[in-house]
């Protein structure tokens, strides 16, 4: 009976996944351009052309031990409210002016706890809203982070959020530093605000931002990731919704060689560094997930258990996309609500 309820999910998750036909297969870049003005680089710019892939994994070597400077910003001095929405100039500027405003959707309930939203890949400007308005009933402020290179801030020339994920490799690993500082940022105008308590929320793509933000920030003492994993390569070397990825780098590197050169962007990195402060913790995974391999989610599960960290668990009988749908979206949500809910407490 289960062999056969698996594959109906997994039946289920393949038609959802393959609806999309505009995924694009771009070639292998190595994005050394992107890295240039990266806080922590070190090596010659021949040095980096003669071996790109030995560069590239030093280079994560050296962000991963030197990470706060990695992640470090200078808080932006433009923060407006407008129309519902926060905006302000992200520290981290791209050749993109467009994806340089960041956006953020404001749902004010309370005046003391508040959460930041980061949705998954590829989410619309609509995505997550639902979401918002649930941890609104909670008593809790919601700040629906738009990630770089999705919805408002997707340059012209993209029909999806490919900036953010794809074969170019120092292009993808800047996204997720401009991910976490622009997280950052929110939760200091949220200070400003008057906000004493703060936590994240992330699924997905956003699940990975989320982990590194926090593991950089010790205000985001309350963290639930939904659908996580540990390196950054793997998900897009084995996933389901990344086989556009793959296909346009594989045959120039192997997977070992893409998760080094994504380690700084991989909470595996980072699990000793997010225990530096104490945080209150929700890890929920798919037991039928395509897309973050379940075997990839218990490793996370196990470095917790190993470390002692405090954190509980919860997991879904559905896979990736089949989250959204009924009736597992609404098990996702009295997950996520009834944890915070104590957490909050």
């Amino acid at each position: 009976m289960w062999d056969r309820y698996r594959d109906w999910i997994y039946a289920w998750e393949t038609r959802l996944s393959t609806r999309d036909t505009n995924r694009v297969v771009r070639p292998l870049e190595w994005g050394l351009d992107w890295t240039e003005h990266w806080p922590v680089v070190n090596g010659t710019r021949d040095a980096a052309l003669a071996n790109p892939a030995a560069h590239l994994a030093q280079l994560n070597q050296q962000i991963v031990s030197h990470s706060d400077d990695f992640y470090a910003y200078r808080t932006p001095s433009d923060f407006r409210l407008e129309s519902g929405f926060l905006l302000f100039t992200s520290p981290v500027q791209t050749p993109y002016a467009v994806n340089n405003l960041v956006r953020a959707r404001w749902f004010p309930a309370g005046h003391r706890r508040a959460l930041i939203v980061l949705p998954q890949w590829n989410s619309d400007a609509e995505g997550h809203l639902g979401l918002c308005r649930v941890f609104n009933m909670l008593g809790i402020s919601a700040l629906r982070l738009s990630l770089p290179y999705h919805d408002y801030r997707k340059p012209a020339e993209t029909e999806r959020a490919d900036y953010a994920c794809s074969a170019n490799i120092g292009r993808t690993i800047d996204a997720g530093r401009q991910a976490v500082i622009d997280a950052r940022a929110c939760v200091d105008w949220l200070e400003t605000q008057g906000y004493t308590e703060f936590g994240i929320v992330g699924t997905s793509l956003g699940s990975c931002y989320a982990f590194l933000t926090s593991s950089h920030d010790p205000r985001l003492r309350v963290n639930l990731f939904n659908h996580f994993s540990v390196t950054f390569g793997d998900v897009v070397w084995t996933g389901q919704s990344t086989r556009h990825v793959r296909q346009g780098i594989e045959g120039n590197i192997d997977q070992d060689t893409l998760r080094r050169s994504w380690m700084a962007i991989s909470p595996a990195a980072y699990v000793d560094k997010y225990a530096r402060w104490p945080k209150k913790t929700l890890l929920i995974h798919a037991i039928y997930d395509l897309t973050f391999l379940p075997v990839f989610s218990h490793q996370l599960l196990d470095d917790f258990t190993r470390r002692g960290l405090p954190h509980r668990s919860a997991v879904l009988p559905c896979a990736h996309y089949t989250t959204a749908e009924a009736p597992f979206k609404f098990l996702d949500a009295y997950y996520m609500a009834s944890f915070l809910q104590s957490a909050f407490d």
